[in-house]
Formats: C-alpha cells, sequence, structure tokens
C-alpha cells in the first residue's frame, strides 16, 4: 500500500520525500517511478527525521503499515509535529484520535481512503440519521475479504455496521465474517486469482425477520491504487487546511468529500 502510495504522489506530479521507514534491519534503497527513495529502519527514524524535517519543511506524511504500528506511528508524528494522513485500520481508534486530538497536530484519519466508498459510507451515515431504526427486525450478514497478510477485520466494514447498527440492525465486530484464504476468496468471493494479495472485497446482506424481503450491499475493489490515489486527495486537502490555518484539525475522508477536493 505505501508503495502504491508513492507511486500516486509522483504521478498526481508532486514532490516524493525520498525517505521512508519499515520493520528491516538496515536501509535499503528503492525507486518509485524513478525515484530512487531510502527506506530505513524504525528503530532510526528519531535520528533521520530531523534532517528529512530541516531539508523538507512542508512535509506531510501519507501512513499505511501494520494494525500494531498505528498507535506508535501517530505518537511518533505528534511529537516531531509531523501532519500526516493516516489510512492504515486497527490498533486503539479511541487512543488515536485522542492523542492527536489533543495535540493540535493536523491530521487526517480514516478506515478507508476509497472516494466512492467514502460516499457510500456517507450516505448510510445520513439514513441512520435520518431514519433511525428502519429496517429494525431485519438480520444483517457481513462477509470481507482481503488478502491474507491483512490481520485485522476491516476498519471500514465496522464503520458500515455502525450506521446499519443505527438503522435496526444488530451486529457487532465479531459477527462480521474475515475471508483470508484464496481458494475461498476466489469460490466464494469471486476474487480474480491475479488479485489474491491486494483486494478488498465486502458484502452486506439485510434480510427481513420472515424471510421473504432481501436487500445487498457491495463493494469490490481490486489493486491497491483506488486507495492509494484517495490518500493523496486527502493528503492535498489537509495541506490546503494547513494553508489556511483552519481552526479544526483532525479530519476524516467524508470532510474531503464535503469539500469537493475528491479528484
Amino acid at each position: 500500500m505505501g508503495f502504491a502510495t508513492a507511486e500516486s504522489v509522483v504521478m498526481a506530479g508532486l514532490d516524493l520525500v525520498p525517505v521512508s521507514f519499515a520493520a528491516i534491519e538496515a536501509k535499503e534503497r528503492i525507486s518509485v517511478e524513478n525515484v530512487p527513495v531510502d527506506v530505513y529502519p524504525i528503530g532510526e527514524r528519531d535520528e533521520v527525521i530531523e534532517e528529512v524535517k530541516a531539508k523538507h519543511p512542508d512535509l506531510l506524511v501519507i501512513d499505511f503499515t501494520l494494525p500494531d504500528a498505528v498507535n506508535s506511528n501517530a505518537e511518533f508524528y505528534v511529537r516531531n509535529g509531523i501532519p500526516f494522513v493516516m489510512g492504515t485500520t486497527g490498533g486503539d481508534r479511541e487512543k488515536l484520535v485522542r492523542d492527536v486530538s489533543e495535540s493540535g497536530n493536523y491530521a487526517v484519519i480514516a478506515a478507508n481512503m476509497g472516494k466512492q466508498i467514502v460516499a457510500l459510507q456517507a450516505m448510510l451515515q445520513y439514513a441512520a440519521k435520518e431514519f433511525p431504526g428502519a429496517f429494525s427486525g431485519y438480520k444483517l450478514d457481513v462477509v470481507e475479504s482481503h488478502q491474507s497478510t491483512k490481520v485485522d477485520t476491516s476498519g471500514t466494514a465496522k464503520d458500515i455496521v455502525t450506521s446499519f447498527n443505527e438503522l435496526g440492525m444488530p451486529c457487532e465486530e465479531e459477527d462480521i465474517v474475515k475471508v483470508r484464504e484464496a481458494k475461498q476468496q476466489m469460490e466464494q468471493m469471486k476474487v480474480p486469482e491475479e488479485y489474491i494479495n491486494g483486494h478488498a472485497f465486502h458484502t452486506y446482506t439485510l434480510t427481513s425477520e420472515d424471510g421473504t424481503v432481501n436487500f445487498q450491499f457491495q463493494h469490490n475493489v481490486c489493486g491497491r491504487r483506488f486507495y492509494a490515489e484517495g490518500s493523496v486527495d486527502a493528503a492535498l486537502f489537509l495541506a490546503k487546511q494547513m494553508e489556511k490555518k483552519s481552526e479544526k484539525k483532525l479530519f476524516d475522508m467524508v470532510d474531503v468529500l464535503n469539500a469537493g477536493a475528491m479528484r
């Protein structure tokens, strides 16, 4: 996801800061759209970041990492006064929001960076607010499929389930079915084989109490560019908020959508 985002930064005509951090033992150099990027061990970031900030005073970070790094990464950005876009799901979300809010650091934090999916989320949030309980008595079944390296439950599924809960259908995180085996992904979820290592398929099935009425919502994404491009939109939006010295500093992708900041 990080590599796809870096590609999208270059393709959008923006300056890619040629530095990244990863859980590696020694510095590596990679190429992103012919831009050489130095990848440093995560343990060296406190030393490296000062030089990076000096060379790039307008630094803004886009973060896609593992769930167990969410909070420590956010603490690092806050400690160093670095604005950031967080597309990683998982971690302690309440602590994440609290830490960033209390710091006054500029950030966009969202479980999903895909602009059309954000629009779907916004529509469901609106429906939940305006028509609470509209689906009372209905049963909700949720199945989500991601590449096997995604260890946590889809943050997007959890967010959308919250809206369905308010519409009258109880469903807990443990009720969400996670599909991570390739055979099941291809046979049950119809994921094309070439995208087994990079996809996000979600199905929400709403069934009436007597089983005579059925609604189904799906959003299926092959590859990672869809999310990478949305994260670049979020970064551009955040830069504009900083430029105009917005009093609000913590945003989500619905804020980006409402601002018409989706390319």
